[in-house]
């Protein structure tokens, strides 16, 4: 199926350096996958020139004359940038012309204008950030992951089946594990919004087996872990960080003396195999869920490897029309309310 990604072509620490070779990596993967570089057009075309094996006439450029700056207040952008490449870019996923948008930029004026532009599917009060994370039994989707900081009940109920649905959809788990994140796996345990969101996804027809804690996280125990984007957002840096923390040690024992290196580099297989799966460049892209359209966030200081991982996931949901998806799910649960 032929798709089209837009790209904020000028957002993150890296800009057009990081997008272009990345669009043309993943462009190269995909034959039939036309990709949009918004930003400066002058400015793009002398990168994409610099480019081997570039599909032309399936990466175009589309000028905007404005950018988004990292630390710009949501409100700012949204009112001041227009005609911002960040703008742009979502403009074309409102208007049919793109399936999904991809940007590193500004996190709080991408969600202030995707929300603005795009809408919330019929039903989400707010929409989330979801992504994929390691564990030992293979991958979990979290959410929300920074876009609320303070979540209803009802809200964290919300999460829940749109982390369902996407899951269901991108792994192909027909009814997909959930679990709320709490401080136990007790009923008794955690505050009043995740003890009344327990009770609502009990009552639904989802997949939802408890509280599950922390370390559930990394074991894989659930499919998808869902929390307020406050907690969210902390468990995920803490990961990121502890897998910093265990190379950096690692390093430094290997580099101890002759012996350790020598060790070292008869292991060294292991360690590059250790190194990628927990490697975050491969797991990088938060979908802003629960919009009208899709939209993935890159973390802002993405390389090259990491970028082309946030545009597979967009073309990924894309594929899978995941806000389509959601929306349908959506209506079943509040015919259900309904009749109830």
């Amino acid at each position: 199926m032929a798709l089209t990604i837009s790209l904020d072509a000028m957002g993150g620490d890296h800009g057009p350096s990081v997008v272009v070779p990345a669009a043309v990596t993943v462009s190269n993967e995909n034959p039939d996958l036309h990709l949009v570089l918004v930003g400066q057009k002058q400015v793009l075309e002398a990168a994409l020139n610099k480019e081997v094996g570039v599909a032309k006439h399936r990466i175009r450029i589309l000028h905007a004359s404005q950018e988004v700056a990292m630390g710009e207040s949501p409100s700012a952008a949204l009112r001041q940038k227009k005609d911002s490449s960040m703008r742009v870019a979502i403009n074309l996923v409102r208007d049919g012309e793109a399936q999904a948008c991809v940007s590193a930029g500004n996190s709080g004026a991408l969600m202030a204008t995707a929300r603005f532009v795009l809408k919330t599917i019929p039903g989400i009060d707010r929409p989330a950030m979801i992504s994929t994370l390691p564990t030992m039994n293979g991958e979990v989707h979290m959410l929300d992951l920074g876009a609320n900081v303070d979540s209803s009940a009802e809200q964290l109920f919300q999460f829940a089946v749109m982390g369902s649905v996407l899951t269901a959809a991108i792994s192909g788990k027909a009814c997909p594990t959930i679990g709320l994140l709490n401080i136990g796996s007790e009923e008794i345990k955690g505050n009043e919004q995740v003890k009344q969101a327990a009770l609502l996804l009990a009552e639904s027809h989802l997949n939802y087996v408890g509280f599950i804690e922390g370390d559930d996280i990394g074991k894989g125990t659930v499919d998808v872990v869902v929390c307020d984007g406050f907690v969210g957002n902390v468990a995920l840096k803490t990961t990121e960080g502890v897998a910093k923390m265990i190379a950096h040690f690692m390093k430094q024992e290997f580099s101890r003396n002759f012996l350790t290196r020598l060790s070292g580099a008869l292991v060294l297989p292991v360690l590059n195999g250790l190194k990628k799966r927990i490697d975050p460049r491969r797991y990088n892209g938060a979908t802003f869920i629960g919009l009208r359209g899709t939209v993935v966030k890159s973390h802002g200081g993405a390389d090259q490897l990491a970028f082309a991982t946030a545009i597979r996931e967009a073309i990924a949901e894309a594929e899978k029309a995941i806000p389509k998806l959601i929306g349908q799910q959506l209506e079943t649960i509040l015919k259900e309310r309904r009749s109830a």
